[in-house]
This record gives structure tokens, C-alpha cells and sequence, in this order.
């Protein structure tokens, strides 16, 4: 059964405010109402991180809104949502955030093809004022040569 990838809900902050370094795709544990509203779209990432907790990362400030149709079994809006990743990824994302003060960010939730909720995550660094600054030059910079462009 082939499933239509409609849910792909960004977190655009991640770009600008981190020097993102190595990806992972990890698999998320959700309740039931929790997989129908996203379904539907009813998520936000972009105040969401990933932090260690007992060896095992979970995804915090990440918000699904309640389901609808739902009844007293409706989720919490905000709760902390386990990452399933291999057991060497656990590994290595916890000696790297914990040597090099590295951080890990979620950039993308989606439903894969099989309909099961996965997110995008980054190992990342965070970037200075002036490399912002410097990104919102380059940002404008292009936006005007596009615009000369399209005018000639």
C-alpha cells in the first residue's frame, strides 16, 4: 500500500540560527490521536530541540495540537516524544554533544511511504551575530539580482 506524502511540516529557524553538520532520520513514538493530527498537519517544530535523557533522546517543545474527533485518550499538546534511532547513531550523537557542546536540531517531520511519522534531525552548531548577519546579506543581495533579472 502505497501511502501520499502530504505532511511536511520545516522548522526554518535551523538554517538561520545553526551551522548544521550531520543528518539523521529518526523515527518517532506517538500515540494514536498524536498520529491522526498529524496527519491532518497540526504540528509545529519550530521551537523544538532533542535532549538526552537516560540514553535515550527525545524531542522536547515539539507540539502536535489535540485531535478533534478524540475523547478523554487525547494526547497532551506538548509532551516529550522518544527518537528511535540505531543504537551506535544514540551513541555517537551523545559523545559529540557532550565533547564538542554540539547541539541537535530538528529541521523536518513528515510521514514517510509507509505512513509512519519521521523527523529530520541535525547535529549543529550554533551560529555567531555576525554569521547571521552575513546570511541576511547574502539573503538580500540575492533577492535584488533576482529582482534586476526579472525586470530585464
Amino acid at each position: 500500500m502505497k501511502f501520499e506524502n502530504r505532511v511536511n511540516i520545516l522548522n526554518r529557524k535551523a538554517r538561520f540560527n545553526y551551522e548544521l553538520l550531520d543528518k539523521y532520520e529518526a523515527g518517532l513514538v506517538l500515540k494514536g490521536t498524536e498520529i491522526k493530527s498529524l496527519r491532518l498537519g497540526k504540528a509545529s517544530i519550530s521551537e523544538s530541540f532533542c535532549q538526552f535523557i537516560n540514553d535515550e533522546l527525545y524531542v522536547i517543545n515539539m507540539t502536535i495540537d489535540e485531535y478533534f474527533f478524540g475523547n478523554i485518550y487525547n494526547h497532551s499538546i506538548k509532551r516529550e516524544r522518544k527518537l528511535l534511532l540505531n543504537k551506535k547513531e544514540i551513541n555517537k550523537l551523545l559523545r559529540k554533544t557532550k565533547e564538542s557542546g554540539l547541539t541537535i536540531v530538528p529541521t523536518r517531520l513528515y510521514l514517510n511511504n509507509k505512513g509512519l511519522a519521521k523527523i529530520e534531525i541535525y547535529l549543529a552548531k550554533g551560529k555567531k551575530i555576525y554569521d547571521k548577519r552575513e546570511a541576511i546579506k547574502e539573503r538580500e543581495t540575492q533577492r535584488n539580482i533576482n529582482r534586476l533579472v526579472k525586470k530585464y
